[in-house]
């Protein structure tokens, strides 16, 4: 007897499903949280948009001419060999420009922390926002907010200084910028002093760090100098607010230099663009305080995993509120740690959350283009990054990669899913008949080939089609042809 169904029946060729192919819970609904508004007096999006072309047209109009003069095929373009400008190309830009080499550099830089130039490696190109620029306002903000984030890199740190102390004067500015955001106007430094001193004394607490060698005896306090006719005069900074007020003052400089506040007769007082941008991460961390499902303190492995059955906008709610209550770097570094894993669908899940990451993320995701088991999904997170189709971005795996992603998925699907969706899962294959889906599998050296296609065989409703997965499963097992 034989079955009605072709061995090698046609697989309908249809595009690749979401990476995270497990099952979503379809009886989850989110509470939707009410769109939140900026402060009374914040300027429109458009209007901010404008500050930040204003701020940032020194380095548009860098980038542009980079991309017009050093862009591929041209027959002027030189090639640096790395990510920052050359001497010859620094010149040619500036008597180009009318500007001075210094100034070039200096834009060039701006550019780079902004995103209008996004560097690969050892080169550098124009990036997304840079073709947005004149029509597309979120992209002009989302730029100069990165700027803003990257406000300790765009002016030159104290160098006698320990890094140390710099690192934790960068940690405690965001309760700095609050006090200034909430304030609505301008701050006396020495209360900045005061405040930022408190903070680096907490976060010396959390670290649990004691003060080694002898104990400092306590300072014996003077009795009060009489009243003159001069007025009180300001105390000099003592103890750790004189070790700070340096690099208060180079991060208030800082901030300064990317448009965030103004900073001059020992006051601080943010600008609009500053304002606006410090109201966005306290709704951040607003959102963050109220994930939605409760996964905000759990390791990015946990976090995944609880976010395995919600839809997909409940799930990247998720990882947005777990994202904001960390690090982008530490952040990074785990979700790519729990992809390395045994568990197919946190590799799919990790590579979803790293895409609402975004560009924090590239240079670790080219880093995973490395790892076998991880090259399928870099190449798909970077295709996206750099513009492509999400429904097009597979085009730019290799026969044995999408293979090899296939599998990988299938493993998801069998370990967390159910049958059908297994089977439906086959039709997703880039190979056009059964037969050559399995003479690809088995060459692609997957390790969960056999326990993919021994589910795949137990699923589906063809018994011929199921016998041929299960012989494929065994010659793989036994290492046979």
């Amino acid at each position: 007897m034989t079955s009605r169904i072709p061995r090698d029946s046609r697989l309908r060729l249809v595009r690749p499903r979401p990476l995270a192919a497990a099952p979503r819970a379809m009886n989850q609904r989110r509470s939707r949280r009410p769109a939140p508004r900026p402060p009374e007096g914040t300027p429109a999006p458009s209007e901010l948009a404008g500050m930040a072309r204003s701020r940032l047209a020194g380095a548009a109009r860098v980038a542009r001419w980079a991309d017009t003069a050093l862009g591929p095929g041209r027959d002027n373009a030189t090639s640096d060999g790395k990510a920052a400008l050359a001497d010859a190309t620094a010149e040619r830009a500036a008597e180009h420009l009318g500007l001075t080499p210094a100034q070039v550099r200096a834009d060039w830089d701006t550019a780079r922390l902004a995103g209008l130039v996004e560097v690969h490696g050892d080169s550098a190109r124009p990036g997304w926002r840079l073709r947005a620029w004149d029509r597309d306002d979120t992209a002009v903000l989302r730029g100069w907010v990165a700027l803003f984030d990257a406000w300790s890199l765009a002016h030159p740190e104290p160098a006698d200084h320990e890094p140390a102390a710099v690192a934790e004067v960068v940690s405690a500015m965001p309760q700095v910028l609050s006090f200034l955001q909430l304030s609505a106007g301008p701050v006396p430094v020495e209360q900045l002093l005061d405040l930022l001193a408190q903070r680096v004394r907490e976060l010396r607490t959390e670290r649990c760090e004691v003060p080694y060698g002898p104990p400092r005896e306590p300072a014996r306090i003077p009795a009060p100098a009489p009243p003159t006719d001069a007025g009180p005069a300001h105390p000099e900074p003592r103890g750790d607010d004189a070790e700070l007020a340096p690099l208060l003052d180079w991060a208030l400089h800082a901030l300064a230099s990317v448009g965030a506040l103004t900073y001059g007769d020992g006051q601080a007082t943010l600008t609009p663009l500053g304002s606006w941008a410090v109201w966005v991460k306290l709704e951040q961390i607003c959102v963050a305080a109220q994930s939605p499902a409760g996964n905000i303190e759990a390791a990015a492995e946990d976090m995944l995993r609880g976010c395995a059955q919600l839809r997909p906008n409940a799930a990247r709610a998720e990882y947005r509120a777990w994202l904001a209550a960390r690090p982008v770097g530490s952040a990074v570094t785990e979700l790519l740690d729990a992809a390395r894993g045994e568990d197919a669908l946190l590799r799919g899940l990790a590579f979803e959350a790293l895409r609402v990451v975004g560009a924090p993320a590239e240079p670790d995701v080219r880093t995973a283009l490395d790892e076998p088991t991880l090259r399928p999904y870099a190449l798909l997170w970077l295709a996206e990054h750099d513009g492509a189709d999400p429904e097009d971005a597979h085009e730019v795996l290799t026969r044995e990669e999408a293979t090899w992603l296939w599998v990988d998925t299938a493993a998801a699907v069998a370990d967390h899913g159910e049958a059908p969706l297994l089977v439906r899962h086959l039709e997703s294959a880039v190979q056009p008949t059964v037969p050559a889906l399995l003479d690809e599998v088995r060459a692609v050296g997957h390790p969960r080939t056999v326990q993919v296609l021994v589910a795949l065989a137990a699923a589906h409703p063809d018994p011929a089609l199921a016998k041929a997965v299960r012989r494929a499963a065994f010659q793989v097992h036994t290492g046979g042809s």
